[in-house]
């Protein structure tokens, strides 16, 4: 019974190392993470100080016709036929500490719309990305889950 009574121990204390690892971490969110539809997923990296987004994998790659999809919701008609693979749709986070980045921005090219957003992660595979227009209040949360934890 007192091995038992170790592994518990050794075990829960592993656990909790690894999560306040996490928690205090800004960059535990590098990584590629599949979106919630499960259609797309995103590599979040850093540049500087801050925390960007691209497009890495699209469930549906091509148009009918085989070619790339592209941009074509863009508002701005020059920039319709960029490809969606490599697209950076999330920039300017900033890690503000217990596992948030916040004052980012995301883009939805399904309709062509800019959101502010911040993102939380829940545990180590689980990051919950919540755009929204004005106030957090009026928006909506995906949950992403990790793919690639980054090297």
């Amino acid at each position: 019974m007192n091995w038992l009574k170790k592994t518990l121990l050794t075990t829960l204390l592993l656990l909790t190392v690894v999560g306040l690892a996490c928690a205090n971490n800004p960059d535990a969110v590098l990584g590629v993470w599949k979106n919630g539809e499960g259609t797309g997923m995103v590599q979040i990296y850093k540049k500087g100080d801050k925390y960007y987004g691209r497009v890495v994998w699209l469930k549906v790659p091509n148009n009918p016709d085989g070619t790339p999809r592209t941009d074509i919701n863009n508002p701005d008609e020059k920039l319709r036929k960029r490809p969606l693979k490599g697209l950076e749709n999330m920039r300017e986070f900033v890690y503000v500490g217990e596992n948030e980045w916040e004052s980012g921005q995301i883009y939805d090219p399904k309709t062509g719309n800019d959101y502010s957003c911040e993102m939380k992660l829940v545990d180590a595979n689980t990051l919950e990305v919540r755009g929204y227009i004005g106030v957090s209040l009026f928006g909506r949360t995906d949950v992403w889950k990790r793919q690639v934890k980054k090297a």
